[in-house]
């Protein structure tokens, strides 16, 4: 990058701060890249930098300085975007996603699909074309990348599934048996919409979990209300936790 006026005229602490970005080409910058720097010194340059046009700020502390190609200036890799975005606040596969993750369908999402407890998400970093799903309950900050699919595959009553009604229950049974998943959402189960929570109820039910600990899902759901349980209406205890009759096949 050719020497302007603006790096003539900036102290020795930014020089130095643009010396080492110089030096990295083309990548991505945040604030603790510069920890050995003033942290007031390092905002003020890299503001300066960003307004001089020679990094682009995506996101509070996140600047990203680009290289020129043939067809213009480089644009940054976007895993290592979301990436980024996941380390400020907890970022989960939903949709289809979530349901590639759990091996529910091989399907891949045209367009990523994520969800976050975040009430919002820094859009450059994640992309224009992502669906973004905030506001998920707090509690889903302590869950890991499979349970919170969990979460999202029941939300959606298992619909982006490409397996049999039996085989998508078989293979949920399965998920929920491990590492002691089961538990850790009965943990959460609290904040999730009435019929994830029925849903949980019936799918621990049968897995024989102790009715002690499935009682206070029962209690918490009100007892006029029904719920769609979309593919799992066909659980046989599904009634009993409150499930609308499953929708009849449209004949052929």
């Amino acid at each position: 990058m050719k020497q302007t006026a603006l790096s003539r005229e900036i102290p020795p602490v930014a020089h130095r701060i643009r010396s080492q970005i110089e030096q990295g080409g083309e990548r991505l910058w945040q604030l603790a890249d510069f920890r050995d720097q003033p942290f007031t010194a390092v905002a003020q340059t890299l503001s300066r930098l960003a307004r001089a046009g020679e990094i682009q700020r995506l996101s509070k502390g996140i600047y990203y300085r680009p290289r020129q190609t043939l067809f213009g200036q480089s644009h940054p890799n976007p895993a290592h975007l979301r990436q980024l975005a996941g380390q400020q606040q907890p970022l989960f596969p939903a949709g289809i996603m979530a349901a590639n993750l759990l091996g529910f369908t091989t399907q891949a999402a045209r367009r990523g699909e994520i969800s976050t407890p975040a009430a919002s998400l820094p859009r450059k970093l994640l992309g224009a074309d992502v669906v973004i799903h905030t506001r998920r309950p707090a509690a889903w900050a302590d869950l890991g990348e499979r349970d919170a699919a969990v979460l999202e595959f029941l939300r959606r009553g298992g619909r982006d599934s490409e397996l049999s009604p039996k085989d998508t229950i078989t293979r949920l049974h399965d998920w929920l048996r491990q590492d002691a998943r089961l538990l850790r959402l009965l943990g959460v189960s609290s904040s999730e919409p009435p019929r994830v929570r029925a849903l949980l109820g019936a799918l621990g039910e049968q897995l024989g979990t102790s009715p002690a600990l499935l009682a206070p899902l029962r209690a918490s759901l009100n007892p006029l209300s029904r719920f769609d349980f979309g593919l799992f209406a066909s659980l046989p205890n599904a009634a009993s936790w409150q499930a609308k009759p499953a929708r009849p096949h449209a004949s052929v």
